[in-house]
């Protein structure tokens, strides 16, 4: 595939892959076996909604990496990754959510054609993707290999992002601010929460300043009042009502890239503690964006912003960010840091996170949230989306 066809340069693509072999030397593992569909689009340009049977991306020490999955969507695998078709290998569909095989025995015996299966082998032991069935099965196919927990080694090699990468954060950025603003305009009393959630689909996969919009890792997180109470909850056919706070955490997206950005609605004046915890958020958001900057550890941010709310009258128990880029369900976080104390992960100039301060009061909840980009001098934030509660009369 030539690079026009890809989301990145050849060139980016193979500084990725040293990046991992070099961790991998570090590990200790000869050969990794990626399952995270994020890893394996970032290593080899794979896109597809396939991620729901098992496939894998496979590198070791010296030649271009292996894709290995269904064989239907090895033709995916065709249209989108680098490598040539030798390199692309697809198992038969009586693997598929068969209970008397496993796909991963197909796997094993790729691994043994590469004459891989006496090396040390890396796995990612705590993935989404990679089950203790399909563990279990490699253990058994392949017993004179050695096994590695590499989990999240990949997602490590991604936290700093490269020039083309940032900018397509930023077009995902300008991607939310546009939804956020249709939550504005179209939100009103009695209005129906699937309603307006189909406004929010459309203004989001519609794209912004003629960047298309790709599909979020996670759906609309959007309840009203008591609901709000809780981080998780989705949308119903409920009305919206006068007097209840409804947060909005969503995403713009933009081939794979995740800026997620969070508000709250209110129609008419906020009560006072409301506003009282708005103030409070904005003053230690601040706070923490001045220890945003290259050099510092992840836990500054956390600490500044903490000890602020706290003196402000307002604690917050979670971490208050986390790193966020390319990513497939069912999370658009990397799994690698967070802001969070004790957490001594040095920031870097093309970090980007989810700066995520959000507080859960007792009968409703505030998110003021932000994605953030660390520069070489400090931390941007990649929106310009009015800060505060969203107030409509």
């Amino acid at each position: 595939m030539s690079d026009s066809n890809l989301p990145f340069t050849l060139a980016e693509y193979e500084i990725r892959i040293a990046k991992v072999r070099a961790a991998m030397e570090v590990t200790g593992c000869e050969v990794l076996v990626v399952t995270d569909p994020a890893s394996m689009a970032w290593l080899t340009g794979y896109d597809g909604w396939s991620f729901y049977v098992h496939q894998a991306v496979l590198i070791d020490p010296f030649g271009a990496p292996l894709w290995w999955g269904r064989a239907m969507d090895a033709l995916g695998a065709q249209r989108t990754v680098y490598m040539p078709a030798d390199n692309i290998f697809g198992y038969e569909d009586s693997f598929v959510q068969n209970p008397d095989k496993h796909p991963m025995e197909d796997l094993a015996q790729l691994i043994k054609a590469q004459g891989w299966d006496a090396s040390r082998i890396g796995l990612e032991m705590d993935n989404y993707y990679f089950t203790a069935a399909a563990y279990m099965s490699l253990l058994e196919s392949l017993p004179t290999a050695k096994w590695v927990n590499a989990n999240v080694l990949v997602n490590w090699q991604r936290t700093v992002k490269s020039e083309a990468e940032i900018t397509y954060m930023r077009r995902a950025a300008k991607i939310v601010e546009k939804m956020q603003a249709t939550i504005l305009e179209r939100a009103e009393p009695g209005m129906k929460k699937n309603a307006l959630i189909a406004d929010i689909y459309h203004a989001g996969i519609m794209g912004a300043d003629g960047h298309w919009g790709d599909y979020p890792s996670i759906v609309p997180l959007a309840p009203s009042g008591k609901d709000a109470t809780a981080p998780h909850l989705t949308w119903d056919d409920a009305v919206l009502k006068k007097g209840e706070a409804t947060f909005f955490e969503i995403a713009g997206v933009y081939k794979r890239y995740h800026a997620p950005q969070s508000r709250t609605l209110f129609f008419g004046e906020p009560p006072a503690k409301y506003r009282a915890a708005e103030a409070a958020v904005l003053e230690a958001v601040a706070a923490g964006m001045q220890q945003a900057k290259p050099g510092n550890f992840a836990e500054d941010i956390a600490n500044a912003f903490n000890a602020t709310l706290n003196k402000l009258g307002f604690a917050k128990d979670s971490r208050c960010g986390y790193p966020i880029g390319l990513s497939y369900p069912p999370d658009w976080g990397e799994h690698t840091f967070s802001l969070r104390r004790n957490d001594k992960t040095v920031l870097e100039p093309g970090m980007t996170f989810h700066f995520m301060p959000a507080l859960w009061l007792d009968d409703g909840g505030i998110e003021i949230t932000e994605p953030v980009l660390i520069t070489p001098t400090g931390a941007e934030n990649l929106c310009t989306t009015p800060s505060g509660l969203m107030v409509k009369e």
